[in-house]
């Protein structure tokens, strides 16, 4: 298979690497905020996924394939630590987060403060608890993987 020769130099390479790096992260998270405004300022429920099906789609399978790979080469975070602790502190923020948009959204449709609350209270434990379970599943399937990865490592330098 011919390769088309790079015209690159190191250095060069590893900023554009860094660019991409920067340009994938902003679209990624103008997706996720395209996809919330969307939910919050959308009147008619009935039209509302089909409104957002195409971002909705395009940013599940960039994120299905993140964790995917992620996943397959052993790597976590570059500061996070795959700990029972930073799984919580990211589930609640998450299910604050979920939970203040619901809040705001029921609020903004209806205009009645318990119900909105209620609604808030109701996401913010879901998303909690699920969000809680796929980290903790996700730091589980990491850390086989990692061991696998290292026993392969061990019995490759031992063959040599």
């Amino acid at each position: 298979m011919n390769r088309k020769k790079n015209n690159l130099d190191e250095m060069q390479e590893q900023k554009l690497l860094k660019i991409e790096h920067y340009g994938f992260w902003i679209v990624y998270w103008g997706l996720l905020a395209a996809i919330l405004l969307q939910v919050t300022l959308s009147t008619d429920a009935n039209n509302l996924f089909r409104n957002i099906a195409g971002e909705w789609l395009v940013f599940m399978l960039v994120s299905i394939y993140l964790l995917i790979a992620c996943l397959i080469n052993g790597i976590w975070d570059r500061r996070l630590k795959p700990n029972f602790k930073t799984n919580v502190i990211l589930s609640l923020l998450s299910g604050v987060l979920c939970g203040i948009l619901f809040f705001a959204t029921s609020y903004y449709k209806y205009g009645k403060l318990a119900g909105a609350v209620a609604t808030g209270g109701f996401i913010f434990a879901q998303i909690f608890i699920l969000t809680l379970g796929a980290l903790t599943l996700s730091v589980f399937i990491y850390k086989k993987r990692v061991q696998k990865l290292e026993a392969e490592s061990e019995s490759a330098s031992n063959k040599k």
